[in-house]
């Protein structure tokens, strides 16, 4: 979603990285659209999603809209998949616009059950089922990975996924599972380097778990952010956000950056588009 000079940011379309660098874009919005362009997809954004979708008639013969749980789909969809977390077991029912996202689904992911409790899976489920019983599930993992040899040994500071952390309720995200995993020797708490904006989001959001939310909605918070890794001092610092953080930031160590992918268990989202090929046109 945009921020900042709204009318400017009317349509917005993104085909490449250096497209957001000449856009100036919050570190939110990177770690939204990052992921898509790397894969090769345009991106599309902004306010006027009437005007945004004339444009992407004009090039696209399918639409995917990911509204990340945050919005209910601006356009009538064909297909849709709605992702619950078990790491946050009963979210899907607690927020709007999730609870209605998970009534309208055809079909509710279940993701991060490889490193999820199995009694907040089964909670997750019994949810899904009680309020959406005629959606099918798609148990699935979140495969984690990372240059493991980078962390092994070290003081790693995790830097997460800022949205997921504070108004999402997560105490962590996949970097400090990958900085435990591949055998980090300390993982520095980054409240007590923390500077100017990111002190206010500790005190804000106490339940997070020794780890950095990316906050970056504005130069200042940038700098922010930046002093604070520098102030922690770790030997490497272990980025679970999904979008090239050393890219925008400028720190004196490396920055390892952990990624993850869906891993289906029982159903495909290949299987998914099959059966629905007719309708999708594709």
């Amino acid at each position: 979603m945009p921020y900042g000079d709204l009318v400017a940011q009317r349509v917005q379309r993104f085909d490449s990285i250096e497209r957001l660098d000449e856009s100036d874009v919050t570190i939110e919005e990177r770690e939204e659209y990052e992921g898509h362009i790397e894969r090769g997809h345009v991106v599309y954004a902004g306010v006027d999603y009437g005007a945004i979708l004339e444009r992407v008639e004009a090039e696209a013969d399918v639409v995917v809209w990911d509204g990340g749980n945050n919005e209910l789909p601006f356009y009538v969809p064909d297909v849709h998949v709605v992702v619950t977390d078990p790491h946050r077991a009963g979210a899907e029912l607690r927020y709007h616009p999730g609870e209605t996202n998970l009534r309208l689904a055809d079909y509710v992911v279940v993701n991060k059950e490889d490193t999820a409790d199995a009694g907040a899976i089964r909670e997750v489920e019994t949810n899904v089922r009680k309020t959406n019983p005629d959606a099918e599930i798609v148990h699935a993992n979140s495969k984690i990975t990372a240059d493991g040899e980078q962390i092994a040994g070290k003081r790693v500071l995790v830097v997460e996924d800022g949205p997921t952390l504070t108004h999402g309720d997560a105490p962590y995200g996949a970097g400090l599972i990958a900085a435990r995993r591949y055998g980090a020797a300390e993982v520095v708490d980054p409240e007590p380097a923390a500077v100017g904006s990111l002190q206010r989001v500790f005190e804000e959001y106490p339940h997070l778990d020794t780890v950095l939310p990316a906050m970056g909605y504005s130069e200042a918070q940038r700098r922010d952010l930046a002093a604070t890794i520098r102030n922690a001092a770790p030997d490497v610092v272990v980025s679970g956000t999904p979008h090239d953080l050393a890219r925008i930031l400028d720190v004196d160590v490396p920055v390892v950056r952990v990624r993850y992918e869906l891993e289906e268990k029982n159903l495909t989202l290949e299987t998914i588009l099959d059966r629905h090929a007719d309708v999708l046109e594709c």
